[in-house]
Order: C-alpha cells, then sequence, then structure tokens
C-alpha cells in the first residue's frame, strides 16, 4: 500500500534531476559553440585577408576600399607567380627536403620508438627522456654552433657545405626526429602487449612484430607524425636562411621574403617608389603564402580522412583481441 505513493513521489524528483542535466549540457554545448566560433574567427582572419588580397589588383589595393571586398577579382597575380622561375626553384627545393626529410624522420623515429617502447632495456627510459628534451633546445642555440662545424669541415676536408640545398637534409632531423621518435613512443606503449605475446608464439621476430603488427595498429600515430615532420620541414625559416644564400638554393620560406617581395637596393627608403610598389609587394606576398600554405592544408585533409578509416579500423582490431577473434 504504502510502495506505490513512494514510487509516485520519487518519479518527479527524478524527473527534475535529468531535466536540469540536460539543461546543463545545452547550456555547456552553446558556451562551447560560442568560444569554437570566437576561436575559429580570430585565427582564420590571416589566411582569409591573404587570400582576398592575392585576388587583388595593384590599384586597388593601394585604394582607400573596403579591404575585407574584392571589387574587381582576379587571377593574374597567380597565373604570374606560378610562371616565375625563381618560385617554381624554391617549390621544387622545398618539395624535395620536406620529402627526403619526412621519409629520413620516420626511417629512424620508427624503429627507434619501438625500440625503446618495447625492448626494455637499461636505460632505456632515461633515454627516451633525453630524445625528447633534444627537441626542447631551440635552433637558435644550434645554427651558430653548426655553421662553425661547418666552416671547420670545409676547411679541412673542401667539402662545401653551406650554400647547399641538401645540407638541410642534415639539419631538418635535429628538430623532427626527437619528436616524432617521442610521438611513436606513446602510441607503441598503448598497443596491448597481448599482440605482442601472440606474434611471438607464431614465431614472429621483432622486425615482423614492427612491420606486421605494431605499425598497422599505430599507423594513425604514424601519419600525425608524418605530417609534424612535414609540416616542420616545409615551413622552417631559420636554418635555411642561415646556410643558404643563392637563389637557386633557397627553399619557398626564405625565397619568398628575401627574393620575391624584396624591392631593388637603394630604394627601400624612397617613398614614392615604397608607394608605387605596395600593391606589387602585397600581391606577391599574399599570393605566395597562400600558394604555400595550400599544401600544408591538403596534407591535414588527407591526414583527418586517413585518421577516420584507421581508427575504425584499430577498434575492430582492439574489439577481435578482446574477443577472443571469434565472430
Amino acid at each position: 500500500m504504502t510502495a506505490a505513493p513512494l514510487t509516485t513521489a520519487a518519479s518527479p524528483a527524478r524527473e527534475r534531476k535529468y531535466g536540469s542535466i540536460s539543461r546543463d549540457r545545452r547550456w555547456a554545448l552553446r558556451w562551447s559553440y560560442f568560444f569554437l566560433t570566437l576561436f575559429a574567427i580570430f585565427f582564420l582572419m590571416p589566411p582569409l585577408y591573404m587570400l582576398i588580397t592575392s585576388l587583388k589588383t595593384s590599384a586597388e589595393i593601394s585604394a582607400a576600399t573596403n579591404p575585407w571586398w574584392v571589387y574587381h577579382p582576379t587571377l593574374s597575380n597567380y597565373i604570374e607567380l606560378l610562371g616565375s622561375s625563381q618560385y617554381l626553384t624554391f617549390f621544387r627545393n622545398s618539395a624535395l627536403v620536406s620529402v627526403i626529410v619526412v621519409g629520413v624522420t620516420m626511417l629512424i623515429s620508427v624503429p627507434a620508438a619501438f625500440a625503446l617502447s618495447r625492448m626494455r632495456f637499461w636505460g632505456s627510459a632515461m633515454l627516451a627522456t633525453g630524445v625528447f628534451l633534444t627537441y626542447l633546445i631551440p635552433e637558435t642555440l644550434l645554427f651558430i654552433p653548426l655553421f662553425k662545424m661547418f666552416a671547420l669541415i670545409n676547411e679541412y676536408t673542401d667539402i662545401q657545405l653551406i650554400n647547399r640545398w641538401w645540407v638541410l637534409l642534415l639539419l631538418y632531423p635535429t628538430l623532427t626526429v626527437p619528436f616524432c621518435t617521442w610521438i611513436m613512443i606513446g602510441y607503441f606503449a598503448s598497443i596491448p602487449k597481448e599482440l605482442d605475446e601472440a606474434a611471438v608464439m607464431d614465431g614472429a621476430n621483432y622486425r615482423q612484430i614492427l612491420t606486421r603488427v605494431f605499425i598497422p595498429v599505430a599507423l594513425p600515430g604514424l601519419i600525425a607524425a608524418t605530417i609534424f615532420a612535414f609540416t616542420v620541414s616545409w615551413a622552417q625559416f631559420l636554418y635555411p636562411l642561415a646556410f643558404t644564400t643563392s637563389a637557386d638554393q633557397l627553399v619557398l620560406p626564405v625565397g619568398i621574403v628575401t627574393t620575391l617581395i624584396r624591392l631593388p637596393d637603394g630604394l627601400l627608403h624612397r617613398r614614392t617608389y615604397r608607394r608605387r610598389h605596395q600593391g606589387l609587394e602585397a600581391r606577391r606576398r599574399s599570393c605566395s603564402a597562400s600558394c604555400a600554405s595550400r599544401t600544408v592544408l591538403c596534407l591535414f585533409a588527407l591526414e583527418n580522412s586517413g585518421l577516420q578509416t584507421n581508427s575504425s579500423n584499430a577498434e575492430y582490431l582492439f574489439g577481435a583481441l578482446g574477443t577472443g577473434g571469434r565472430g
């Protein structure tokens, strides 16, 4: 007799509780979208302004009009830029350096991360920490000793390492290998040890465990490390500025700043010249930066699609492992 009224009296309170949680979630979701919108507007304004400026003519850039609107859009800036032999040379050097550095980085960081995360030996944890601390050393402290070292090599062996684009293949891995190794250590450490034990029981050696078990499972981590290495190699500015000087040896970030948008010597302080060529400089800068950034944006888009596909594959694999491989 008394159980029914208690249940009836408790049900409205329970409904009010769930309704309160639902309202809190809705407000949290609204605030989240509000701050995400502010974040997107703040960080998308510079590339949007760059794209808008690249579609303007020199006269429209110099005119006192709305800078966020294109009245007479044109693609002549891109046609002129892509027809420039200097820009194509810079792009080729950057592409070669970035692709080769990514390959070298993956060949070094993946086996190193596998050894530090799975092959337990004396000092492995300290070595892993030291690898990450190496990445924290800024390149502003390294380029002067490296420059002196290359000068000594040239003095004693007559091997010219300065003003060669391929010398960047020796410098960039000092930035990409430590961090990519640290990323892959975390991914490899998260893989269940049952996979190792099952592969060992089947007679697999360490090389087969790495290539047939770890790399397919940790493919999202490999993609993230690859994108990081490519982005660092593509956008690096200090090392190529210090170690390359000739126009045919420059990469894209340095070539754009030092060659494509540089005013002629002796005319930097002439106001009339700067006013006349202000539009030309802005067009070249915006168009060059827009073309250079699209390569990285395409890679991030490919990474997003690859991560979605491989995350579903990893969930299927771990689910099969948890059920003992039964259908």
